[in-house]
């Protein structure tokens, strides 16, 4: 009988969602709009944080396979993550220093880097943190408190921020105060899982580091293309992830290049967590009923439909609050799901290695999914045809799911 609540390692990996997910939807939401007030006049917002989040995807895909594999070593793992969580928060809490935009990028980008390399030794956790069987559950519980927990604050940052200026806080100060309060609440949540998650799955340490590091690397390369569940699975969410990153990433400056007051564009993302709190939490349900990758198809064709729907009719601000509910229904399912069921797949004790690579497909896929939507903005002067070059993504990752041999 499957347990009906968390264990107490379960809800400490829970915790750490809610706590990097603040980050996450403030990058989302406020940062692209600030960023906008220091950007020089003139210039195109979607292609600077374009290619920001290009360089800061790209950087991240090289070096995530090479540390995961160094953290799949007893004891390197809580290590890694610690020393990602720290450096990212230092990173985050100094956004308020740079005047200068491309300043301001440069260390934008390393929090992000740091960011996202956490979230790989976070990920391979899950395999340390619970079952086979509770691996849907417990991903898509923690998707869903970080999208609800995180609004905690994102809510505090939005009264600094947009309600600052009639108590006498400019708004460069109220994002000074946002990015600092964001910062603590990410390393406050990032305790539970150090303190409780304890690294089960391990490779021995090796006589030759460097030499066995990059030997065990290509032979896990050999072993996923080797494995066709693995290989369909892993080209089916590069094409698909690409799109979903690509609309988290841009959303908010693609927003804002339309012309859709800033205000309005952070309370409809707001709503998105909201949504996306019970649907990720009904998706790791459901899954269990239909089956994951049912699930996950269901969702692939939701992405297909909605980026039609922001090429073609994303105009007003109403418009962009019908977008930003339909993405709450879907986003945090696929993500869940797709971790999930990459965590079935994969040897545990090279839980890191693989999800390395696993985050090498998931990052370099949103490397040319915010290049394509910058380069087609730039060529064409119209922002709706950079987010439609993404559409066929989802079309070619759909076939490649569909494809997927069953489990046997």
């Amino acid at each position: 009988m499957a347990r009906a609540k968390l264990t107490r390692q379960e809800r400490s990996w829970v915790l750490y969602d809610v706590g990097n997910s603040a980050f996450v939807l403030l990058a989302t939401a406020l940062i692209p709009v600030y960023f906008a007030s220091i950007a020089e006049e003139g210039s195109s917002v979607v292609v600077a944080w374009g290619y920001a989040e290009t360089v800061a995807s790209l950087v991240l895909a090289l070096l995530m396979p090479v540390l995961g594999s160094l953290a799949d070593l007893k004891g390197n793992k809580k290590k890694f993550f610690i020393g990602t969580v720290g450096t990212g928060a230092i990173a985050l809490a100094a956004l308020g220093i740079p005047t200068a935009a491309m300043a301001f990028l440069v260390l934008y980008v390393v929090a992000s880097i740091m960011l996202n390399g956490s979230m790989v030794f976070y990920d391979a956790f899950l395999v340390d943190a619970t079952d086979d069987e509770r691996y849907d559950e417990v991903s898509s519980q923690g998707y869903a408190w970080g999208y609800i927990g995180s609004c905690v604050p994102f809510i505090a940052c939005l009264a600094v921020v947009l309600g600052g200026p009639s108590i006498g806080i400019p708004m460069d100060v109220g994002m000074k105060i946002a990015f600092l309060i964001t910062a603590v609440w990410w390393v406050a949540f990032s305790i539970p899982l150090i303190r409780d998650v304890h690294q089960t799955h391990y490779k021995e340490r090796a006589e030759h580091l460097i030499r066995d590091t990059f030997g065990g690397l290509w032979k896990t390369v050999k072993r996923i293309f080797k494995d066709k569940r693995l290989r369909y699975f892993m080209l089916a969410f590069f094409c698909y992830i690409d799109g979903v990153h690509t609309i988290i990433k841009m959303s908010t400056s693609y927003g804002t290049d339309l012309g859709i007051d800033a205000t309005q564009l952070v309370l409809a993302l707001l709503v998105t967590q909201f949504v996306a709190f019970p649907s990720a939490i009904a998706y790791g349900r459901l899954s269990t009923r239909f089956g994951t990758k049912r699930m996950l198809l269901v969702a692939v064709f939701a992405y297909f439909c909605i980026t039609l729907f922001a090429a073609f009719f994303l105009r007003e601000a109403v418009e962009f609050w019908i977008l930003a509910i339909c993405v709450g229904l879907f986003q945090g399912g696929i993500q869940a799901l797709s971790r999930s069921e990459f965590g079935k797949l994969i040897p545990k004790e090279h839980a890191n290695e693989y999800y390395g690579f696993f985050d090498i497909f998931g990052k370099y896929a949103a490397v040319m999914g915010t290049f394509l939507v910058s380069v087609f903005t730039q060529l064409t002067g119209n922002s709706s045809m950079g987010v439609l070059s993404i559409a066929v993504l989802f079309v070619v990752g759909f076939v490649l799911l569909w494809r997927m041999p069953e489990r046997e």
